[in-house]
């Protein structure tokens, strides 16, 4: 019974949408006051609704009641709690469900921090949100349900895929979605503003907050799945430029470009038409990423589906709302006309320049991901696009951003000088350049990235700290450090948001730079040398786990003599699935990670092993959650979170067209 009433429960939240699309935008269009006022509880009421569904769906996983399709799927008896829990979104039908529920809060939340929005933008916001919410309703109602019913349950379930009872995946997809499904809200604006035909400053300040938000949490749920790859899977990579990787990557790229962009509008009432499209691309590249992990039409370790009919409805709905959106663009964008004007420098312009190198470098990941299948639908050729393909075209722009990217922040709005914005940051470039000399000198015949990365590292994180500086005017240290707390959060954001970019720059390039792989037969009792460690496999034995056997390395490494790290690599098999997975031992550390894979048995008695020593691994994942903390504190800033101020009593500028 309680199935069913998470179910009807869901067709309640789907009709209150419908209502919530229609009435707040007829209300809007007729400017009837008591219509649009509908809008916040439709909201409300639709995020109640989905949510007590999701709990329901939750129950179900965790009592294992095998009477439900999806639960039979993807669960058994045996899981452990953790992953009963998770379950629920290791699955399409309930990720799905989660994907609405936060679509749903964001549309809740929109309505909670909305009261400072004109009354006919919130109405059309919460209207155009609430039309997401319909057809994702409507893609689980008619494709993707739940709740569907076995007719004979059986005894246990299949279990959930091995790969995803792992505590990083659990927590990934739901930051994931936060980050997908944010960035809904800034296309709700920006239809929204067309709509009314009028983008201003306030405009801007509104959209920010939203779009930071789903950038954080992008952040965050990208970082968590490159965490995952690198530990779980056992190849001792972070990044692998799989299809569903990439289809996370390129709406952050275009969010990022979107919260550039939005700073524009907000400071000069410039860019107005581009920051719109960039909100539209933002979410149709979301929608997009949905997809890719949902139709089956590229194949990925991390898709969810393979159904065609599926693929066939998202991409009515990307079709429906993208399509809607450009169109509607293309009417209303003459007048969003520009009224500040720059000159070719100033920091207007290297917002421009930072815009366009973020949206080549997102094209050049989309267009990589889906070559493979547009070769084969219109060559009739099967083609593969790896990592040298991404690495090649994608770096170069990366490159000359982060190289642009401290001039920038320094740069004055309107018109500047790039001697006089350049003279703070000479010791910066010095530092940079000879830090560069120096690991180049002291690694002589090795790859150049390693000192490259570096250099850029601290061109990033310097010239950060020297924004930082610039802000807090003249006077003695005490005093500086004194006006610093009290900066504006934003600025504080900012200034943490590219520091952290140029950690992660570092950690990668030295990862990709300075790691050393060792692969071998060993046998029980022998010891091998690796880049000045020796490692030692003492044991190897069979154990049991809660729901799978494991074979388990008793394995030491030592240095000089002296231990430093006594580890336990493993290769599992589930009892379900009979699915094998490799469970890497690290050791992690401030400048390096050790390590460990154990592999089969060979014909000889010995094991096959893999050693890795990956030099500032985890400095990757820091620098992601230095820009998430950034993110984080300018979101906490007053003026973002509330838009304070942002409603003003203003003439409607000239070249505003009437909405009716």
């Amino acid at each position: 019974m309680l199935t069913e009433t998470g179910q009807f429960a869901l067709i309640l939240a789907f009709l209150v949408a419908i209502v919530q699309t229609v009435v707040p935008m007829a209300g809007a269009w007729r400017r009837n006051a008591v219509w649009m006022s509908v809008a916040k509880p439709a909201a409300y009421l639709q995020f109640l609704l989905i949510a007590f569904s999701f709990a329901v769906l939750v129950h179900a996983f965790v009592v294992s009641d095998f009477s439900l399709s999806v639960v039979a799927a993807n669960s058994h008896t045996d899981k452990p709690m953790l992953y009963k829990v998770t379950g629920t979104w290791g699955n399409h039908e309930g990720s799905l469900l989660l994907w609405v529920l936060i679509l749903s809060l964001f549309g809740a939340s929109a309505a909670w921090f909305g009261d400072n929005l004109p009354e006919t933008l919130r109405a059309r916001v919460l209207a155009v949100q609430g039309s997401i919410g319909v057809a994702f309703l409507a893609f689980i109602l008619f494709t993707s349900n739940p709740f569907l019913r076995l007719a004979v349950p059986p005894l246990n379930g299949k279990g959930l895929n091995p790969l995803l009872q792992d505590v990083g995946l659990a927590f990934h997809p739901p930051f994931l979605y936060l980050g997908y499904v944010g960035l809904s809200v800034a296309f709700s604006f920006a239809v929204a503003a067309l709509i009314e035909g009028r983008v201003d400053a306030a405009w801007g300040r509104w959209v920010r907050p939203w779009t930071l938000a789903a950038w954080m949490f992008l952040t965050v749920g990208i970082a968590l799945g490159s965490w995952w790859a690198y530990y779980e899977l056992g190849w001792g990579g972070f990044w692998f430029w799989d299809p569903v990787e990439n289809s996370s990557f390129v709406p952050w790229l275009v969010a990022t470009a979107l919260l550039h962009s939005a700073i524009v509008v907000e400071k000069r009432e410039a860019l107005k038409s581009w920051t719109i499209l960039l909100a539209i691309m933002a979410f149709g590249f979301s929608i997009m990423g949905a997809f890719i992990v949902r139709s089956g039409i590229l194949t990925s370790v991390h898709a969810f589906a393979n159904d065609a009919s599926r693929g066939v409805f998202l991409l009515a709905i990307l079709g429906t709302y993208m399509g809607g959106a450009l169109i509607l663009y293309s009417v209303r964008a003459g007048a969003m006309q520009a009224k500040g004007v720059f000159s070719v420098v100033s920091r207007e312009s290297a917002l421009v320049l930072n815009n366009i190198l973020l949206i080549v470098a997102g094209f050049i990941v989309f267009f990589g991901t889906i070559w493979p299948l547009m070769a084969e639908m219109f060559l009739g050729r099967k083609l593969t696009v790896g990592a040298p393909f991404f690495e090649a075209a994608f770096t170069p722009f990366m490159l000359l951003l982060i190289m642009v990217l401290p001039l920038g922040t320094l740069l004055p709005w309107k018109r500047a000088r790039v001697a006089r914005a350049m003279r703070p940051l000479w010791g910066a470039m010095a530092v940079a350049l000879a830090a560069l000399a120096l690991v180049w000198a002291i690694q002589t015949g090795r790859s150049a990235l390693g000192p490259v990365g570096l250099a850029l590292a601290l061109w990033l994180f310097i010239g950060a700290g020297v924004d930082l500086w610039q802000r807090t005017g003249r006077g003695g240290i005490v005093s500086k450090l004194q006006r610093a707390t009290r900066l504006p959060r934003a600025d504080l954001g900012r200034i943490f948001g590219h520091g952290g970019l140029g950690v992660t720059v570092f950690g990668i390039a030295a990862m990709m730079a300075w790691s050393t792989e060792d692969i071998r037969v060993a046998q029980v009792g022998d010891t091998f040398d690796v880049a000045g460690y020796s490692v030692s496999l003492n044991d190897v034995k069979q154990v049991k786990g809660p729901n799978y056997a494991a074979i388990l390395a008793d394995m030491t490494v030592s240095k000089n003599g002296r231990q430093v790290a006594h580890l336990f690599p493993e290769k599992r098999v589930y009892d379900v699935s009979r699915m094998p997975t490799t469970e890497a031992a690290i050791d992690n550390g401030l400048l390096r990670d050790i390590y460990l894979v154990v592999g089969d048995p060979q014909d000889n008695g010995g094991w096959a092993v893999r050693t890795y020593i990956k030099p500032f691994a985890n400095w990757i994942w820091a620098g992601a959650i230095i820009m998430a903390l950034g993110g984080l504190l300018s979101l906490s800033d007053r003026r973002y979170r509330v838009a304070a101020g942002a409603r003003r009593k203003r003439p409607a500028p000239a070249s505003a067209v009437p909405a009716e």
